[in-house]
């Protein structure tokens, strides 16, 4: 390769929106609003100030959307849109938010074994909140782990199954 010349990416296939940003330090309540927000979202931390998300329109939307409140916070941020420059890097890329997310779902999946204890209103309650969590979690799941797969299967069991000492047939069962 000489130099001015064009490199073009391998072709790995996959797009994605990279939003670099910078923040003032103080006040700090945007820095976090944005942090938060940016967890939320599922992003690829790929340094300061520098995180992705696999390119569609509505991610491009919500981080414009991050833009644009970094920007009434004072600060400034680029939005691209890139590929990788090999598969291997994809691939690590995609692992590593895969990675995040199995982890969240082994928690709803430990949440949902220790729910199975409870009873009634409790019980319901456990249903309730891990159900939202789940919601929450699949909304930020770009590239679906097996374990999404076993926390929908925990949260269903523990939605169908009776309680501790519930009583099954005229026969009381205990756990």
């Amino acid at each position: 390769m000489s130099y001015g010349e064009t490199v073009v990416a391998s072709g790995s296939g996959l797009w994605w929106v990279v939003l670099n940003y910078r923040l003032p330090r103080e006040p700090s309540t945007p820095r976090i609003a944005v942090w938060r927000k940016l967890k939320r979202l599922g992003v690829a931390q790929l340094g300061d100030g520098l995180v992705a998300l696999p390119a569609d329109a509505r991610t491009q939307e919500q981080l414009e959307w991050v833009a644009e409140e970094i920007a009434e916070a004072g600060g400034s941020s680029n939005l691209w849109q890139a590929t990788l420059m090999s598969r291997a890097q994809e691939r690590a890329l995609v692992e590593r938010m895969a990675g995040a997310r199995a982890a969240e779902y082994r928690s709803i999946v430990e949440r949902a074994n220790v729910a199975v204890d409870l009873e009634g209103r409790d019980r319901m309650a456990a249903v309730r909140s891990l159900r939202a969590e789940l919601r929450r979690i699949q909304r930020r799941d770009y590239f679906p782990p097996a374990e999404r797969a076993e926390a929908r299967l925990a949260l269903q069991t523990l939605a169908t199954s009776e309680g501790p000492g519930a009583e099954v047939g005229g026969t009381e069962v205990s756990s």
